[in-house]
């Protein structure tokens, strides 16, 4: 499978603009390359940095990368659900009701990164499990269409979306 693959009919528009961050290339490989890339990234941001907000009320880098993680677990059960053939539309949630929840602030960057690596095999395991027919399973999230398929390139998109966030407002200062 390949983010090519996915047609406009698969996702709502705004998971369009996630879809395009995603590398040309096998998903399953992307999927590998991205788990290096952003375990790379967060290991080299100074241990300074890690609670740092670059303004009154947002989130700190940990906060992010614990984002980066909760959205990872809810789009892949959003994408066990629909390839179990779920009818039922599944809710949306509150990524700052999220954020606040987690309190990263008690947690280390090394804590977290070993749980978005955790996290990200148990993604990958999942994607290996499905089979053609079940990747262009869809149904509804958040009021939205999404497929299976569309929903495991949403979180590759999404994480180089907040790591283009961090370089640009954290790290450029």
């Amino acid at each position: 499978m390949k983010v090519s693959d996915i047609n406009k009919q698969e996702h709502d528009e705004h998971t369009s603009y996630y879809l395009d961050l995603v590398p040309a290339g096998d998903f399953e490989e992307e999927l590998k390359q991205s788990t290096q890339r952003v375990i790379a990234f967060f290991t080299a941001i100074p241990v300074p940095l890690h609670d740092y907000r670059y303004a009154e009320g947002k989130w700190t880098i940990k906060d992010v990368l614990q984002h980066m993680i909760d959205v990872e677990r809810i789009f892949a059960y959003r994408a066990l659900r629909f390839a179990r053939k779920e009818t039922a539309s599944l809710p949306g949630f509150d990524v700052d009701d999220y954020g606040i929840a987690a309190e990263t602030d008690r947690r280390s960057m090394p804590e977290l990164i070993e749980e978005y690596r955790v996290n990200r095999q148990s993604t990958l395991l999942l994607f290996q499990s499905f089979t053609p027919e079940m990747l262009i399973r869809s149904g509804i999230a958040s009021g939205d269409i999404i497929s299976v398929r569309a929903a495991g390139c949403k979180l590759i998109g999404h994480e180089v979306h907040h790591c283009k966030i961090i370089k640009e407002r954290y790290l450029s200062q």
